[in-house]
């Protein structure tokens, strides 16, 4: 049997699917308009709800970061993170690694990506490299969204910290700079995770699905206290780690701890699903 170099002269693996093709795909997927459109609505949202309601008051008189929300358009952007970073900010990951591989399954086209011929691990490569700069875009596109629309609505200022004082505005700007960086990193695990379940499977709605409902899981493991320091393996132990970055004085233990627990778990679900994918029997 002549092989694909034979009988196609030319023919160069690192050639098929270009991530620019797998972008545009991606770019016109309906959902990616719809994801866009409720993370760019979100700071509005919370600007028109302080508008009714009022300035927010914390319990006990209490300052948090929803409490110094109205200060300034760093505040808004701190505040957005800081409301969706639980389960908003999840969707888009679990989206966009977990539909890629599966929604291809479902539409019965997978197999014919693999008989351009389209080597497997790039294929994977591909949809996974995408997949990862569409969540980042979307970790990027909430808090930039509600930055100008905080400076529209409260003006242009230092970051007010909970904890007192503030943060001068270009070290603000920074320090959310690093704090989606974080986000992004500790969102790997999900990335992976929705990744790999839609490597095994031909209905997207379960690896998206599935990769959210696992995250909830740890979520609530997290909150059993009784587990003790056993909760710092759970990826969901550290999600709230970026608020340190946030801090007078910049604080790295959380930050660290918690982006090697993430990339330490993403690492392992990608090599099961390269190694799984790559001895698939793919039949749709």
């Amino acid at each position: 049997m002549s092989s694909v170099t034979d009988a196609a002269p030319g023919y160069r693996a690192r050639r098929t699917l270009p991530l620019r093709v797998e972008a545009v795909r991606q770019l016109r997927r309906r959902r990616t308009l719809v994801m866009a459109v409720v993370l760019t609505a979100l700071p509005f949202v919370l600007v028109a709800a302080f508008a009714i309601g009022g300035a927010p008051e914390g319990q006990d008189d209490r300052i948090t970061l929803m409490t110094t929300a109205t200060a300034s358009g760093a505040n808004l952007a701190a505040t957005a993170l800081f409301v969706s970073a639980a389960f908003l900010l999840v969707l888009p990951v679990a989206l966009f690694c977990g539909d890629t591989v599966a929604s291809e399954a479902g539409w019965s086209s997978l197999r014919y990506l693999l008989a351009a011929p389209v080597p497997r691990a790039r294929l994977l490569a591909s949809k996974l490299t995408i997949g990862l700069v569409f969540s980042a875009a979307a970790m990027v596109l909430l808090p930039l969204v509600a930055l100008v629309v905080g400076t529209v609505a409260y003006g242009w200022g230092p970051l007010r910290i909970p904890t007192g004082g503030e943060l001068a505005t270009e070290d603000s700007l920074a320090r959310l700079g690093l704090a989606v960086a974080y986000l992004f990193t500790s969102q790997l695990v999900t990335a992976a995770l929705a990744f790999w379940l839609s490597t095994i499977t031909d209905a997207p709605l379960g690896a998206v699905g599935g990769a959210v409902g696992l995250t909830i899981v740890g979520s609530v493991l997290d909150a059993v206290t009784a587990l003790g320091s056993w909760r710092e393996f759970l990826p969901a132990h550290w999600q709230f780690a970026w608020v340190d970055a946030l801090q007078p004085h910049l604080e790295w233990g959380g930050m660290v701890k918690g982006a090697a627990v993430s990339v330490a778990y993403a690492l392992v679900l990608l090599a099961l699903a390269f190694r799984g994918f790559g001895r698939k029997d793919v039949v749709s």
